[in-house]
């Protein structure tokens, strides 16, 4: 996958919007950095098949898989590790 950064490493920890720490390197990295070779992707609705963003609306999307109507909106940066409906693109 492209334009994945540090922000989309399991390994990231969030600090603030713009910073984290690697709990590999124990350091505090930029989210927007790019990935190292340790890089582990996180999964998340924007890797998900089942995800389709809304041309529409800026940094909204709609999980196709939900059986709500209307359809469950999700963030693309929405963390999806326990979530049933999870196909990695």
């Amino acid at each position: 996958m492209t334009n994945l950064n540090c922000r989309d490493c399991r390994d990231f920890a969030p600090i603030d919007v713009v910073k984290g720490v690697c709990h590999i390197t124990k350091t505090t990295v930029l989210g927007d950095a790019e990935q190292c070779g340790d890089f582990s992707m996180m999964p998340k609705c924007k890797h998900c098949s089942q995800f389709t963003a809304d041309a529409e609306t800026v940094e909204m999307g709609v999980c196709q898989a939900s059986t709500m109507e209307p359809k469950f909106f999700a963030f693309p940066d929405m963390v999806s590790v326990t979530c049933e409906y999870y196909e990695q693109n």
